[in-house]
């Protein structure tokens, strides 16, 4: 049996289940304390957009969006995110047969991403899987709130956005699945200038409009935030933000932040 390592265990997430329990207990807690109007808990989405930074940074605001995708009770979750470390053409799947957590593996459904492969033309490079963080961060979020779903890993790389515009088509086709698009924002900004380009990004997602997008936003995993509000905005489907934050609200460090945000597709 072949295994996708979780290379960023102990990294980028705790190592030990209890501790990304305990993580869990204590944003959903800060929510549920904070969050007015609770009605945005209850919605059904299709697919998330969540950020892939360390949890102390941005767990907050991904475990919101991976929350309410628990609603959805999907069979089967889809994750895409954009490769950091290697360097390929194209778009890889995880060709094993279990995805593993500090929680317990996740089953990965092989014939559906053959299925995948087979119409797209993806392809598989080992080596981008080995610990891109992307992907493996929304993994233990994953095995929490929907810990029977089957997952498929797909890692981009060189690309345009509108090759993964079918795919998420084809997959959205069906009812039992869901996606995740995983991406941080701006990277190394002043709070101000970040806040600046991430307003973009925001403004694009939730007016579901590529130009604006165009007009600055610097997503690291832009290509799957455009390629979903494309497929949102052919189909009708609404978009709705939920959080936004930066670094600095971890660190209080205002020189250099990162940007993250999270949002539905219902």
């Amino acid at each position: 049996m072949s295994i996708r390592i979780a290379g960023n265990r102990g990294a980028f997430y705790p190592a030990e289940c209890g501790e990304i329990e305990k993580m869990i207990a204590h944003w959903n807690g800060i929510l549920d304390q904070a969050l007015r109007d609770k009605e945005i808990l209850n919605e059904k989405p299709r697919a998330i957009i969540a950020p892939h930074a360390g949890y102390i940074y941005s767990g907050f605001t991904a475990n919101i969006a991976h929350r309410i995708l628990g609603n959805a009770r999907p069979k089967r979750v889809v994750v895409v995110g954009p490769s950091h470390h290697v360097y390929f053409e194209g778009i890889s799947g995880s060709d094993f047969d279990r995805y593993e957590t500090p929680c317990g593996d996740l089953e990965i459904d092989r014939e559906y991403l053959a299925a995948l492969k087979e119409r797209f033309g993806l392809t598989f490079v080992p080596e981008a899987h080995e610990k891109e963080h992307s992907t493996e961060t929304q993994m233990p979020f994953v095995r929490h709130y929907e810990p029977s779903a089957k997952v498929v890993e797909l890692i981009y790389g060189r690309i345009d956005y509108t090759e993964l515009v079918p795919i998420l088509e084809a997959i959205l086709s069906d009812p039992d699945n869901a996606v995740v698009i995983s991406s941080d924002l701006s990277h190394f900004y002043t709070l101000e200038q970040a806040k600046q380009l991430d307003n973009i990004c925001l403004a694009g997602v939730a007016e579901e409009d590529l130009k604006i997008l165009d007009q600055g936003c610097e997503a690291c995993g832009i290509l799957g935030i455009k390629a979903i509000v494309a497929v949102a905005k052919k189909h009708g489907w609404k978009t709705q933000l939920l959080d936004y934050r930066t670094s600095a609200d971890a660190s209080g460090d205002t020189s250099r932040v990162v940007g993250y945000m999270s949002a539905l597709v219902l």
